[in-house]
């Protein structure tokens, strides 16, 4: 299955000869000189990337962006009302305005949580799409680009213990 993903080639670096002799016995090296042996290299290039597995991965993270979206907007709605900002809102037109135009006025009319959420909700709706479709875009352009040149050459290696 890691196949359908990508396509890599592994190759491991030639050790120097000095590496590849065992210890002769037990007291002839030090541990450090044990530990610059096992490191290992490998090196991998990535020259294709499935498409359909990068539509179905942007497609789960951008939901998971839409909700952590939706569910913001909601709070932060939530919290302006209850600290009173539509009502200090209110009372300000109101003595701007004066009595005679602003006894009807409510701001949460304009600006309500409602009308707030659903314009987010088909914002988040469209970025889904969109997301989407400009992660398998690339997928396939990076296809296209890592047959003419290659792919991206990776190299590996373990942490050494110092």
């Amino acid at each position: 299955m890691a196949d359908d993903a990508t396509s890599t080639r592994t190759t491991t670096a030639p050790r120097p000869p000095q590496q590849r002799q065992r210890p002769q016995g037990a007291g002839s090296t030090s541990p450090t000189q044990l530990r610059k042996r096992r490191v290992r290299r490998a090196q991998l290039r990535l020259t294709r990337i499935d498409p359909w597995s990068v539509m179905k991965t942007s497609f789960l993270l951008s939901i998971a962006f839409a909700v952590v979206t939706v569910v913001s907007v909601f709070i932060v709605w939530s919290v302006l009302g209850a600290a009173g900002v539509w009502d200090s809102i209110n009372s300000t037109i109101a003595d701007v305005l004066g009595s005679e135009g602003s006894g009807d006025f409510d701001v949460q009319n304009y600006v309500g949580m409602s009308r707030v959420l659903g314009l987010t909700m088909l914002i988040s709706a469209v970025n889904v799409i969109l997301i989407t479709a400009m992660a398998t875009l690339g997928a396939f352009l990076y296809n296209l680009a890592a047959a003419l040149l290659g792919g991206i050459e990776v190299t590996l290696a373990e942490e050494s213990d110092r």
